[in-house]
């Protein structure tokens, strides 16, 4: 990974032709102080496995830019920030870099393209495309990187990588339709993928209210099961409880409930028909109900 910003050699030649012996021998310029560092940082990286050391000499050379022109410097600037990218992801500090790179170029829209392609691959590697959603789409409505060569490049992989897994299909069509680097294939191609991704969206979440419902009525029915099981305890405990009473005290509390209820009076000698039978359909209800559940009768 080693960056090599040396020309090809050439025979050294004065000002009338190839120089002679006696005339000096004019010095080539010395590398600044940037592109020195950022071999440095690259060895660290790649050779020394000096993921900490390198980050530090890509953060020593990137305040010294200023002393290059402005086509080395954006050069020595993007390839001093891929350095720095890949020690931070190698050292799992992967969430930092947006922030990392951001604070050398200020605006999204003033990334180079390699640099923003890298931090894409990367954040959607990691399962966190949404991190770099709002960069992105900043960078691909700018009006002066609309133009540059890697536009498309850029637009298909945020497509692909960010929009779709996070289901911003919205958003996708509008980039499509709206982005002057497709053709129209490409455009058609991309619309039947973001339809299809649509039609899924749609199927998991009808089954994910299906399946929600279904377990909102298992709740239920287990909620009511549990409800009946429990008066049915209620109802045995209290019958049990009932017919456990003496049957002449069971007897009296039937003949109190007339008086109180139908203002029966036992003392008229034509109620002693009805008290007879009142007595004896009491005693067979006692017994069919002292039956069914095997208790003694008590008389």
């Amino acid at each position: 990974m080693k960056s090599d910003f040396s020309t090809p050699a050439a025979p050294l030649r004065g000002v009338g032709g190839p120089l002679r012996s006696s005339e000096p021998v004019r010095a080539a310029p010395a590398p600044s102080a940037a592109v020195v560092l950022l071999e440095e940082a690259a060895d660290l990286l790649v050779v020394h496995l000096d993921f900490r050391a390198a980050l530090q000499t890509c953060e020593r050379a990137l305040p010294s830019l200023a002393n290059l022109d402005a086509g080395t410097s954006l050069e020595v600037k993007c390839s001093l920030c891929i350095v720095g990218i890949q020690a931070l992801a190698e050292m799992n500090r992967w969430r930092e870099v947006l922030s990392w790179v951001l604070q050398y170029y200020q605006v999204p829209e003033k990334l180079p393209p390699k640099v923003l392609e890298l931090c894409v691959l990367l954040y959607s590697k990691m399962q966190e495309p949404g991190a770099v959603l709002e960069v992105v789409s900043a960078w691909l409505q700018d009006p002066d990187n609309q133009d540059l060569p890697e536009y498309r490049a850029l637009a298909e992989l945020h497509l692909q990588r960010v929009l779709l897994p996070l289901g911003c299909l919205s958003e996708a069509e509008e980039l499509v339709v709206g982005s002057a680097g497709f053709s129209e294939e490409q455009q058609l191609d991309i619309l039947q993928a973001i339809s299809k991704a649509r039609q899924q969206q749609k199927h998991q979440r009808l089954g994910s209210e299906e399946a929600q419902k279904l377990n909102q009525e298992g709740s239920f029915s287990h909620k009511f099961l549990s409800l009946l099981m429990l008066l049915r305890r209620l109802w045995d405990s209290t019958v049990s409880h009932f017919f456990s009473l003496p049957f002449k005290k069971s007897l009296l509390a039937a003949l109190i409930l007339c008086l109180l209820v139908v203002r029966f009076d036992p003392a008229s000698p034509s109620s002693l028909p009805f008290l007879c039978k009142l007595s004896q359909l009491f005693h067979r209800i006692q017994e069919a109900i002292f039956s069914l559940y095997r208790l003694p009768i008590h008389d």
